[in-house]
């Protein structure tokens, strides 16, 4: 059986440890990619805190990016030393939700996840010891190597590099496909976007391939403004000086904001968002909290029509999204480059997550030799 170096994560609250593990064996279906980068999202961050349960000891990541090592019996969509993207929403494609073109809610999908392993329900990698080792959303990206189902692996253009790919996998689609997929911006709106950690930016990058006239970005942080702005936002706005639905009033005569879309994950930018978004408007809830917290708003600024839509994962439709958003780096029209604040080795990966709980990097990407 396989073996490979992967960060462990076996207590909450403790740092990951890297150590040798098994991978497979394939099964119909499978495919094998030898990870070649991985970026650091807050969604493992919440399992390390504790805010997000899962099974341990298990591998997390969830951002990934490799190449096919090898195939399944059954796989012909793909082949040994395809470039590839992972996505974390394999889907059955015959449940009520994906009949409906909702993959995201797959029955299967939502049912395998507390197990927190493949797809199927049953284990592709193991501790040393044998015990059973679990996947941080049917993935586990901090491991040279990784077992998915092929309709994971996403092939992307292969002058893409790795480490631009990887974010893809999660952050630059959620915003991106928040933008374009689910608030469905026209030519010429105003759009929010209210956070500009990695989602936000991609959020902005979207709103402006889309087509809007006027983009304003809120954050606390200058220097992430400042990004903002290097991405297209023409209006930048820190909430701590200036409160945001009232500049979006200033500048549509007094309507607000076609379309809001959150992105920083706090209840104060929950607020805000419908508070700023214009009578008829769209608000798109890309960020999060807790799934037992309470977040209150004025009931006044629910009325008039407003549409509201939590989305995950941006509406992604990986197999043609991914490769069109690769397409898009390539091209010049999509900024990957900035979102990475640094490259670190799989040693490095607990720096990494302090450095992402400080508020000191938009993405540390783990590279693989």
């Amino acid at each position: 059986m396989l073996q490979a170096r992967a960060a462990v994560l076996r207590e909450i609250g403790r740092p990951m440890a890297i150590e040798r593990i098994a991978i497979g064996p394939l099964q119909p279906g499978d495919v094998l990619v030898r990870v070649t980068a991985a970026s650091l999202c807050h969604t493992d961050l919440e399992v390390i805190e504790g805010q997000l349960a899962l099974q341990l000891p298990a591998v997390l990541g969830h951002e990934t990016a490799g190449h096919v090592a090898a195939v399944g019996e059954g796989v012909t969509s793909l082949t040994v030393g395809d470039p590839v993207v992972l996505s974390w929403n394999p889907h059955c494609g015959q449940c009520f939700h994906c009949a409906r073109g909702q993959p995201i809610l797959c029955e299967p999908f939502l049912a395998n996840g507390p197990k927190a392993l493949h797809f199927d329900g049953r284990p592709r990698l193991a501790c040393d010891d044998g015990g059973t080792l679990h996947q941080l959303m049917y993935l586990g990206g901090f491991s040279e190597y990784v077992v998915v189902p092929a309709q994971q692996a996403i092939r992307v253009p292969a002058a893409i590099p790795p480490d631009r790919a990887c974010l893809l996998g999660c952050a630059v689609m959620t915003g991106f496909g928040g933008a374009t997929h689910v608030a469905r911006i026209e030519w010429g709106m105003t759009v929010m976007v209210i956070g500009t950690g990695a989602v936000g930016l991609a959020a902005v990058q979207g709103a402006r391939l889309a087509g809007a006239g006027r983009v304003i970005a809120v954050d606390p942080n200058p220097a992430r403004r400042a990004m903002a702005e290097r991405a297209g936002a023409a209006v930048l706005c820190d909430p701590r000086a200036e409160d945001p639905a009232a500049l979006a009033r200033s500048l549509t005569a007094g309507r607000g904001a076609d379309v809001v879309i959150e992105a920083a994950g706090v209840p104060a930018g929950f607020r805000t968002s419908v508070e700023a978004v214009r009578a008829g408007g769209q608000v798109v809830w890309l960020g999060k909290v807790g799934v037992q917290e309470e977040v209150a708003f004025r009931w006044g600024a629910l009325m008039q029509e407003k549409r509201i839509t939590r989305s995950s994962y941006g509406g992604a439709r990986p197999a043609e999204d991914f490769p069109a958003m690769a397409r898009a780096w390539l091209d010049g029209r999509l900024d990957l480059d900035s979102l990475i604040t640094e490259r670190i080795s799989l040693d490095q990966v607990n720096e990494g997550f302090a450095a992402l709980k400080r508020g000191a990097a938009i993405r540390s990407v783990v590279m693989f030799a």
